[in-house]
């Protein structure tokens, strides 16, 4: 038996809490899966895995030999990623995970970048808005928006992202542009599920006060594209991250409202799992994105300002 490659299917399965999860993370079948753990249990004469209908858990020999197994196959992995960088490529499968509004704009542009760099390497992309530790998730690095808890990861924010107050110029044509955050009560709002609770929305003021203000929402959903659909046809005033309308503001169809109250920015993090032995994949995009972090969270507050302040004029 291949030792090392059972010790990466058993790594895989414990970090994963499921078989199935980790077959399909391997590309490879179930049974295969389950048929290599009972081979390597009998190899080694112990039982490592709880099984249950629900959850696979380690038990306490297990658990040992995780944390060695771990560090085995990390060291492989790190040992022929070297190799392959000396011809100045990487080679294996990338997993990465970002949420919606990175993931679908300006994510991809970077990663096709990268692996332009690596022909290699192949990129496993999942896009979701949940915040899951990288190693339940089963992915090399999470891209997250908003505040990072303690977990078994580690955590290098990359900057910060913010919403901007936008309606169509047909849709202000026909109402009067509020003039303060209290006036926006009297239009049609329109946003993502989650932000301002009980119909509060919070905003900083020009003096840096942050303030409370009753807003009528008239559109809500858990994605971007249907809320800019939404503004791009006049239902009202809305709020979207800056990465995702970015094309629609420059080109006029979309225009600042409010522009001297802002929202409060939120961090954007890049997530890997907590390990002395970072693979040399996933520390060669980190340090991309980090050095590429304007193209993948856009344009700051300031910037944004001045190009508004240019197009109105």
């Amino acid at each position: 038996m291949d030792l090392l490659s059972a010790m990466r299917i058993f790594v895989r399965v414990v970090e994963r809490g499921s078989l199935s999860a980790a077959a399909r993370d391997l590309h490879l079948g179930q049974p295969t899966v389950s048929e290599r753990i009972e081979r390597l249990e009998r190899q080694l004469g112990v039982r490592l895995l709880e099984r249950t209908t629900r959850a696979v858990t380690t038990t306490e020999a297990g658990e040992r030999f995780y944390e060695r197994a771990k560090g085995a196959v990390e060291a492989a992995d790190d040992a022929l990623a070297a190799a392959s960088a000396r011809e100045g490529s990487l080679s294996g499968t990338l997993r990465v995970a970002a949420p919606h509004g990175l993931g679908e704009v300006t994510l991809p542009p970077l990663l096709i970048r990268f692996q332009a760099q690596h022909p290699q390497l192949a990129i496993d992309l999942t896009l979701n808005d949940r915040f899951v530790e990288p190693v339940v998730e089963g992915v090399d690095l999470s891209l997250r928006i908003g505040t990072v808890s303690d977990g078994h990861f580690v955590a290098r924010r990359l900057g910060a992202i913010e919403r901007v107050m936008l309606a169509a110029p047909a849709y202000l044509t026909r109402y009067a542009a509020p003039q303060t955050p209290e006036d926006l009560i009297a239009h049609p709002f329109i946003r993502i599920s989650g932000l301002a609770p009980h119909n509060r929305l919070r905003l900083t003021a020009p003096n840096g006060a942050v303030i409370e203000t009753p807003i009528r929402t008239a559109w809500q959903a858990n994605h971007w594209r249907p809320l800019r659909d939404a503004l791009l046809a006049g239902a009202g005033i809305g709020a979207l991250h800056r990465t995702v309308c970015a094309a629609e503001i420059a080109d006029g169809r979309l225009v600042p409202v409010l522009a001297d109250y802002r929202f409060v920015p939120l961090d954007v993090h890049a997530l890997h799992p907590a390990s002395p032995h970072v693979p040399l994949k996933t520390r060669a995009l980190l340090d991309m994105l980090t050095q590429h972090a304007e193209d993948l969270l856009g344009p700051t507050h300031s910037d944004m300002h001045r190009g508004w302040a240019k197009n109105m004029r």
